[in-house]
């Protein structure tokens, strides 16, 4: 009898390749765990302020601030920024440096080297009243992050602020990591440990922080092309207190328009809109924010040339 059942040998079926798993994505810098929620919430808004952006050479750009309002004194800042050659992705460039100075005299300056092909290094300085320096290394691996952070580090008042951070991908969806903040200073010291995770669905990313010091969890969601939401919960155990927040963002690509709102459990509401006008290079922005438990409300408007 020939074969019937039409079974070929086995030595002639075809061989399966192994399933090749795609390796894990970097989880990213431990600060930027709720930027996506954040992001959403619109930026307070006093005042009117005057920005004017000029770009100089494709390394080197300038912008100008004068800031008028009611609370202060009116002030101008200058910000300056170096960019290098060496791109990683489109909001990381290397050599970078950054500095901001006001009508007082206080100074800000950052600089971030890339030392290595997953070592970064950045410095902050900062001269007000008093000078403050920080020191930060980062090294980024096919999937965690690892961050050494020190603060005005004093090896003569032997004072030290260091803070460690670590974040691992467990999967394609869900990072965990924690963050250790110890200070020490003549007749003080402590240590504050704090545990993270995140878990990024196709549509949402939902983040929680908890540790002695208390808890900060947020949620993102992008509802379309247009929509997105934002709730955000803090809670902070040594000043007893606790805030819960609202936030949307709605983008009008037609009208040229952004429209971002808050509402918190403080019984503040607030709103901006930002309108391009194009051709011309100009952005308008005008907020405002009301504070019902205080009775205190401000607005704000602001120009952006460039």
């Amino acid at each position: 009898m020939g074969n019937t059942l039409g079974l070929a040998p086995m030595g002639t079926l075809p061989r399966r390749s192994p399933r090749r798993e795609e390796p894990l994505p970097n989880p990213g810098s431990f600060d930027e765990l709720h930027r996506l929620c954040k992001d959403v919430f619109p930026a307070q808004m006093e005042g009117v302020k005057l920005v004017v952006n000029k770009v100089l050479s494709s390394h080197f750009q300038v912008a100008h601030t004068i800031h008028m309002s009611a609370l202060g004194l009116p002030g101008y800042h200058l910000h300056a920024a170096y960019a290098g050659d060496w791109q990683l992705s489109p909001t990381e460039v290397f050599p970078t440096v950054v500095g901001d100075m006001d009508s007082s005299g206080s100074l800000n300056a950052q600089v971030l080297l890339l030392l290595a092909e997953r070592l970064r290094a950045k410095a902050v300085f900062q001269q007000a009243k008093f000078l403050t320096w920080q020191f930060d290394g980062e090294y980024r691996g096919d999937d965690y992050t690892a961050t050494l952070t020190l603060g005005n580090p004093d090896l003569i008042g032997e004072s030290v602020i260091m803070v460690a951070h670590f974040l691992q991908s467990l999967t394609h969806r869900l990072v965990l990591g924690g963050e250790l903040v110890y200070h020490r200073r003549p007749g003080e010291e402590g240590a504050i440990l704090t545990l993270a995770g995140k878990y990024s669905a196709v549509h949402w990313v939902a983040t929680l922080n908890v540790g002695s010091g208390g808890a900060h969890a947020s949620y993102y969601h992008r509802a379309n092309e247009q929509v997105q939401v934002g709730v955000e919960f803090e809670a902070n155990t040594r000043l007893q207190d606790t805030t819960f927040s609202f936030g949307y963002h709605l983008t009008l690509p037609q009208a040229n328009m952004v429209f971002r709102g808050l509402v918190d459990s403080n019984w503040c509401v607030g709103a901006v809109l930002e309108k391009k006008m194009p051709p011309l290079p100009v952005t308008l922005a005008l907020g405002a924010f009301l504070n019902h438990w205080r009775n205190r409300f401000h607005c704000g408007f602001s120009i952006t040339v460039g």
